[in-house]
Parts: structure tokens; sequence; C-alpha cells
């Protein structure tokens, strides 16, 4: 990447770490929250870090080449631990990992050539239990929300700096109008259209938005396996694959925010 691009990451990761300093200020109220959310579903875990930033920005390099920007939900058990604070490690993590290693054709290492996000840094066990959080405690559902905006808000602008990467909105089903993140789904669509109309630079940036199904349960797999009509993705050649994955995120991409 050119050094403007590099800059641009490097602000917006001590941006990042100094908002994630500041919402752990709620640790007091977030974490008995987070362990009752848990106690129906769950086995019992340490909660180790109720807001976790993304130590693997941190790794980000100038002569790394981001072609890929990917937003998960929000960080589970594996992704809280303090061993890792990393997004995207736990079982979701490795399915994306294994996609992008057995189509080494689409020219992405998934640790190397991906800027991993969430829509918000608070830890639950499972996406569900922010509704939980949100219930019991008003404090804590202002901070979901406003850190859903304030994410939404700085990654569109990451993305438009690096124009080249695609953006990958991962779980379609939350984003719908009654979805958790419906906050960041309408943020996310005014920084790129603004209030009503699109410039075209804008425009032609939000073309490289895709919107998928999670990579948990292997619901980005069988989606996209339906969509193409393929026995399994290894039986697609390069263009073919390439072809379906922006299809299939541009008709989810319509779907989500109504184009």
């Amino acid at each position: 990447m050119n050094e403007a691009q590099f800059n641009v990451i490097k602000n917006f990761r001590e941006e990042y770490k100094a908002k994630c300093a500041e919402w752990s200020a709620f640790c007091a109220e977030l974490v008995p929250l987070q362990k009752s959310a848990s106690q129906k579903d769950t086995p019992p875990y340490p909660v180790q870090t109720p807001v976790v930033y993304n130590r693997a920005l941190d790794e980000i390099t100038r002569d790394d080449e981001i072609r890929l920007i990917v937003i998960g939900d929000n960080p589970g058990k594996d992704e809280q631990l303090e061993k890792n604070n990393r997004y995207l490690v736990g079982q979701s993590g490795k399915i994306a990992e294994g996609f992008f290693r057995k189509n080494s054709a689409l020219g992405i290492q998934f640790r190397k050539n991906a800027i991993i996000l969430n829509k918000t840094p608070i830890h639950t066990a499972k996406t569900s239990h922010l509704k939980f959080l949100a219930k019991n405690s008003e404090r804590v559902a202002q901070l979901i929300l406003q850190s859903q905006i304030w994410l939404a808000q700085k990654t569109a602008q990451l993305h438009k700096a690096l124009l080249a990467s695609e953006l990958w909105l991962v779980g379609y089903a939350e984003l719908k109008s009654k979805g958790i993140f419906v906050s960041y789904r309408d943020a996310l669509l005014k920084e790129y259209r603004g209030e009503k109309n699109c410039g075209a630079e804008n425009c032609k940036v939000w073309e490289r938005v895709f919107v998928y199904q999670h990579f948990s349960m292997n619901r980005f797999l069988i989606d996209l396996k339906e969509f193409s009509g393929a026995e399994n993705c290894a039986a697609l050649d390069e263009a073919s694959l390439k072809k379906n994955l922006e299809s299939l995120g541009a008709k989810h991409r319509r779907e989500i925010f109504g184009e």
C-alpha cells in the first residue's frame, strides 16, 4: 500500500484503540451482564476482556497489501481471551481461513491481506446475548449503539481510503430491520451515501461493499453453494467463483440496504 493509505490505517487503529480504552470504563457494569447472559446456553468460561480491541491491527505494516475488509459481528469467547484479543479466531474464523486457503486463486491470505473488524467490540459469548445486555442496562444499550455508529463511520472512511479493497459484511440476518446491527447498517449507508445524494466516487466504492451470510455454522459456504449451483466451491474455476461471490454479495446488499 502507499504511504497515505498506511497512515490512514495507523490513524484508524490508534483511534480505535483509544475508543476501546474509553469504552472499557463500562467493564464493571458489563462483566456481570456478560456472565448472566451466557448462563442459560453457554458452558462457564472466564470473561477476560469485556471490550475487545483487535491486536492484529497492530501487526499491519507498510509492505502489506490489504485486499479485503471483513466485518464480523462482535467478539466471542475465543476473541476476548487475553492470549488472543483478535477477531475471528474461533470456529467461524477457522472456516473463513479455510475458505481462502482452499480458494487461493482469490489471492487473499486471510490473516495477511484482510483487515478484520466487528460491528461492535462489546464481547458476548453469542451475538444474540447483546439483546440481553441492552435490555438490562440503558447505559450499556447506549454503549452498544454508539460503538456501532462509530465503527460504521470509521470503517467506511477506511474502506474509501483503500480504494482497491472490497468490504465484506458477514452476518446477513442481524442486519435486517429488526436485527441487532440495524444501527450499524444505517450508519454505514449514510457514510457512503450522505443524507440524500451519492457522489460519483462514493457510489463507485459502495459497489465494492458486499453482504454475506456469516461464516459460523457454515452458512457462508452453504449460501454460496446454493447460489452458484455447484456441488462445492472447489468445483468453480477462478472466474466463476469471483463472479458468484460478487453477484451473491451484491444481491444481499440490495436486500439489506434497499437498493
